[in-house]
């Protein structure tokens, strides 16, 4: 069960998300739904249905994919920072936010 958001936080399920689920959503279904274009006509120049269609959802896939990142971009932004931001702040200030310590064995200390 989905913990609810708390009091002043953005909800987690936004129609920028809902738009997001669908456009990466619809090459599954436009591909895995073989039905829908397991036919030869109509033909594209010497290729049958089955072929350009296929091939067609290669740049659609692409299409939805750009689309997907930049509406996700967007609302991050109106939302503030965003974890991957925060992260790549973390990285420029040198906090990994892990501490090694290696251990010499041979001298028994720590370097």
């Amino acid at each position: 069960m989905v913990a609810p958001a708390a009091r002043g936080s953005a909800p987690l399920v936004t129609p920028t998300r809902v738009v997001v689920a669908v456009l990466l959503a619809a090459p599954f279904v436009g591909t895995l739904w073989v039905t829908s274009y397991a036919r030869v006509e109509p033909r594209l120049g010497a290729f049958p249905f089955f072929y350009w269609y296929q091939i067609l959802w290669i740049f659609l896939s692409a299409l939805c994919t750009v689309a997907a990142y930049l509406l996700v971009r967007r609302e991050n932004r109106r939302r503030g920072s965003s974890a991957s931001t925060r992260a790549a702040e973390a990285r420029s200030a040198g906090d990994t936010g892990t501490t090694t310590t290696t251990t010499d064995r041979t001298e028994g200390g720590t370097r």
